[in-house]
């Protein structure tokens, strides 16, 4: 801050801030020369420099918009190839739903048959075990009729001589039908 204080007390003390004319005592010419010199033997060396940058620029830039253009077109195909994955994708699930829809069929015609098959099986055994029911029983029926028949029959031909003439005549009259 003091350093601060002092310019401003120097400059107080001389008037102020001026502009110098004279050149000899600025090195304004000093200073132009060094530019000139710096400019001429500067000149290549800067140029070849600024060339060189300037190419590796211009190369770089290049290199860019191709590596773009490059992933542009990548994407491009990227793309397509989504597409065509998308579009295969679809047809596998419309076979895939096709598949699943002709093995359901076939599954349930498999088992509409194997019901059947069982449903013939139950029924012919059912009526196997109907028939042997109905022969049993009938068999019993007849087993009771001829009971209660010997017994009727003892009941009302008691002797054996009647019961002989009986079957005598019965015999007597079939053959007469007979012949």
């Amino acid at each position: 801050m003091e350093n601060f204080d002092q310019i401003f007390t120097l400059l107080a003390e001389h008037e102020g801030i001026g502009l110098n004319l004279d050149i000899l005592e600025t090195g304004l010419l000093n200073i132009l020369a060094l530019l000139a010199i710096l400019f001429y033997t500067g000149r290549d060396f800067l140029g070849s420099l600024l060339e060189e940058r300037k190419t590796t620029i211009v190369k770089g830039v290049q290199d860019a918009e191709d590596r773009l253009n490059e992933a542009q077109n990548r994407l491009v195909e990227a793309k397509k190839q989504l597409e065509q994955a998308n579009i295969v994708i679809g047809e596998i699930k419309n076979e895939t739903t096709a598949t699943k829809k002709l093995l359901l069929e076939s599954d349930a015609y498999e088992a509409k048959k194997d019901l059947e098959i069982r449903f013939d099986r139950a029924l012919a055994t059912f009526r196997s075990k109907e028939r042997q029911i109905f022969l049993e029983i009938k068999q019993q029926i007849i087993s009771l009729v001829l009971k209660r028949t010997v017994i009727r029959a003892q009941e009302t031909f008691g002797p054996k001589e009647r019961a002989t003439v009986l079957i005598n005549d019965t015999i007597n009259k079939l053959e007469g039908d007979l012949l």
